[in-house]
C-alpha cells in the first residue's frame, strides 16, 4: 500500500508514525510545502518572546528523523498543486528546483491546515506586516526584532495567537496595541469573563482597542500605520495580522471535494471525503461540535492529532471514529490562565438551547496552605435536563486541572448534578476537601432543589429601584464603605438574624457579597423566614470586574487595578 500525505504537520505527522506502526510494510509519502515538518506551531510566539531560545527545539522531527525512526520518507519544500481523484495522483512542484511530477498513490491524506486569514486590504504584503503560522514566519518576525529593534506593534486580532504574542512582545519592553472588530478578546468566553482577561492585560501596559475596524495599512516614514474606521490611524514599528484562520483547501475545492463550512473539507467520522481513498484531518475540515452536534470549525492541535490517528488506522483497515470537538482549550497570559471548554452562553442561546449558569470564585487550593490564589469559574448546563454544556475559568494556579476534569465530564455525559459526586485528588497544596469542580455540583444541585434562586450581572439595571424590592448587600461595613452598588443596603451576613425586622416582608429580596458565598448563607436565612431571595452570582467581584472594563473601553484608558 503505497499512501501519500500532503502536509506534515500536527496531522499529517501523527497520521504518518501510525501508519507506521500499524502497516511495516506499506510506502509513505509525506509533502510539506514549508521547510519544516512536525513542528510546534503552539510554541512559536515563544520563540519570538525568547521563551524558547534555541530554534531547533520548535521541530519535534526532522525529515531524517522521521525516515531512521519510522522509515517515511518526508519532502519538504515539496507543494502539492493538484488531486486527481480519478487516475489517483497528485501533481508536486519541487520548490527548491521547480520541478514538476506527477505521484500515485493508494490512500491520499490531506492535512494542509488553516492559513492567517488576509481580508482583501490596502496594504497586504508591506514588509512592516506580519503574519504567523510556519517556522518561516516565526523566523522572519524574529528577525526583524532582533534587527530593527521595534518599540511599537499593532496586533490585528485578539485570539490565540494576538494574544501570546502580545504577552511575548511586552514581556520585551515592546508597546503593544491589540486592535479588533469585537468588543471583547477571545471569543470562546462570554463578555464577562473575558472581562478579567481585559484587566490583566491593561495592567500589563497593554493598550486594547476593541470594537475597532481595520480598514488597511500603508508605511510611513519608517513606520506602519493601521488605518481604522472612523478613527485615526494607529503608528507603529512593526504589525502583525492576526485576525483568525481560514482553512486551506483550493486542493481540495479544485479537485472536487465536498465542502463544508467557510469552505473547509467534508469529512465523516471516519475522516473519509466524498472521494475514495481520499481523507482528511486537521484544521482544514468541519468537525461535529461535541456539545451541539452542529458543524464546526475548531483549529486547535490536539483534535487534529486525534483525527490522523483516526485516519491513520482506517486507513490501515480499521473502523476508528472522531466522536466531535468539544473546543477545549487553555492559554497563558503573563501569570494568569484562562481556559474554556464545551460551548459558551452566547453559543448556547445561538442554539436555542435554555441555558443555566453559575459563577463561582473558589481558591486554587485549601485556603490555609500558603500561596492560594481565587480563581473565577463559570459552569454552563441545560435547565432542564442538567445537561453540562460548557465551562470557562479564569484564574492562576490549577485553571488547567479543574477545565480538564468539566472536560471529561462533558465527553463522558456526565449530568451538572454529578459533578458533586466525582472523588477528586485533595491535599492542601493543590486542593480543598470540597474541590472547586465538587462546589460547582453542589450549587446546581441547591438550585436544582429550589434552595437557590440566582439574578446575575447583566440583569442589575433591571431591578425595581421603586422601593418594591429589597436590596441587600451583606459584606462586612468595611468591604461596603470600599465599593458598593448604589441602591443596597449593607447588613453583614453576621448580623442578619438579629436584624431581619429591619426587612419588609413580602417584597423580593436581592442579594449580593464579594464572591456569593455569604449572599448564598444569607439568603437561606431569608428564605426560611419566609422571604422570596435571589442571589447575586459571581457577587460584587465579578460586578466591579465587569463596570470597570465597560469603564476602561469606554474611556480607552487602562483599568489602573486588577480585581
Amino acid at each position: 500500500m503505497k499512501v501519500v500525505i500532503v502536509g506534515g504537520v500536527a496531522g499529517g505527522a501523527t497520521a504518518a508514525a501510525r501508519i507506521r506502526r500499524l502497516d511495516e510494510s506499506a510506502q509513505i509519502l509525506v509533502f510539506e510545502r514549508s521547510g519544516y515538518v512536525s513542528y510546534a506551531n503552539c510554541g512559536l510566539p515563544y520563540y519570538i518572546g525568547g521563551v524558547i531560545t534555541d530554534s531547533e527545539e520548535l521541530t519535534l522531527q526532522t525529515p531524517e528523523s522521521f525516515w531512521e525512526r519510522f522509515r517515511v520518507e518526508m519532502k519538504i519544500r515539496h507543494e502539492v498543486t493538484a488531486i486527481h481523484p480519478e487516475q489517483k495522483t497528485v501533481t508536486v512542484r519541487n520548490l527548491e528546483t521547480g520541478a514538476v511530477f506527477e505521484e500515485s498513490y493508494d490512500k491520499l491524506l490531506l492535512s494542509p491546515g488553516a492559513r492567517p486569514t488576509q481580508p482583501d486590504l490596502p496594504g497586504i504584503g508591506l514588509d512592516r506586516l506580519f503574519t504567523l503560522r510556519t517556522v518561516e514566519d516565526t523566523f522572519r518576525i524574529h528577525n526583524f526584532i532582533r534587527q530593527q529593534k521595534p518599540r511599537s506593534v499593532v496586533l490585528a486580532g485578539g485570539g490565540f495567537i494576538g494574544l501570546e504574542l502580545a504577552e511575548n512582545f511586552r514581556e520585551q519592553g515592546i508597546e503593544v496595541t491589540i486592535v479588533q472588530r469585537p468588543r471583547q478578546l477571545m471569543s470562546p468566553f462570554d463578555p464577562e469573563m473575558a472581562a478579567f482577561l481585559h484587566a490583566k492585560m491593561r495592567k500589563k501596559g497593554i493598550r486594547l482597542m476593541l470594537g475597532s475596524s481595520v480598514e488597511g495599512f500603508q508605511e510611513k516614514s519608517g513606520t506602519i500605520q493601521v488605518l481604522l474606521k472612523g478613527e485615526e490611524p494607529v503608528s507603529a514599528d512593526m504589525a502583525i495580522l492576526a485576525i483568525g484562520v481560514t482553512p486551506d483547501t483550493p486542493l481540495a475545492r479544485e479537485a472536487g471535494l465536498e465542502l463544508g463550512i467557510k469552505g473547509s473539507i467534508l469529512v465523516n467520522d471516519r475522516m473519509e471525503t466524498s472521494a475514495p481513498d481520499i481523507y482528511a484531518v486537521g484544521d482544514a475540515v468541519q468537525v461535529k461540535h461535541f456539545v451541539t452536534g452542529e458543524a464546526a470549525l475548531i483549529s486547535l492541535a490536539g483534535p487534529a492529532n486525534k483525527q490522523g490517528r483516526i485516519a491513520a488506522d482506517n486507513i490501515c483497515g480499521g473502523d476508528s471514529r472522531f466522536s466531535g470537538s468539544l473546543g477545549s482549550s487553555v492559554i497563558k497570559l503573563f501569570d494568569m490562565t484562562a481556559a474554556s471548554t464545551g460551548i459558551n452562553e452566547r453559543t448556547a442561546k445561538a442554539a436555542g438551547i435554555d441555558c443555566g449558569k453559575v459563577y463561582l470564585s473558589p481558591s486554587s487550593h485549601a485556603g490555609y496552605y500558603p500561596g492560594a490564589r481565587v480563581m473565577t469559574m463559570k459552569v454552563l448546563f441545560e435547565k432542564e435536563t442538567f445537561r453540562l454544556l460548557g465551562a470557562q475559568i479564569v484564574g492562576y494556579d490549577g485553571v488547567d486541572k479543574r477545565i480538564d476534569v468539566l472536560a471529561a465530564a462533558i465527553h463522558a455525559g456526565m449530568s451538572a448534578l454529578q459533578l458533586k459526586d466525582l472523588d477528586l485528588a485533595y491535599a492542601p497544596p493543590y486542593s480543598s476537601a470540597k474541590d472547586p469542580v465538587n462546589m460547582a455540583g453542589f450549587m446546581i444541585e441547591n438550585i436544582s432543589r429550589g434552595y437557590l434562586k440566582q439574578f446575575f450581572w447583566d440583569e442589575l439595571d433591571t431591578l425595581p429601584t421603586d422601593g418594591s424590592a429589597l436590596l441587600l448587600d451583606t459584606r462586612t461595613k468595611e468591604e461596603f464603605d470600599g465599593g458598593h452598588i448604589d441602591g443596597f443596603l449593607n447588613i453583614p451576613v453576621d448580623e442578619l438574624r438579629e436584624r431581619l425586622g429591619e426587612l419588609e416582608t413580602g417584597k423580593p429580596v436581592y442579594v449580593i457579597c464579594q464572591s456569593g458565598l455569604r449572599s448564598y448563607i444569607a439568603c437561606r436565612i431569608l428564605m426560611q423566614h419566609g422571604f422570596d431571595c435571589r442571589n447575586f452570582s459571581g457577587g460584587y467581584r465579578l460586578y466591579q470586574t465587569v463596570a470597570l472594563d465597560r469603564a476602561a473601553s469606554e474611556q480607552a484608558l487602562p483599568c489602573g487595578k486588577e480585581p
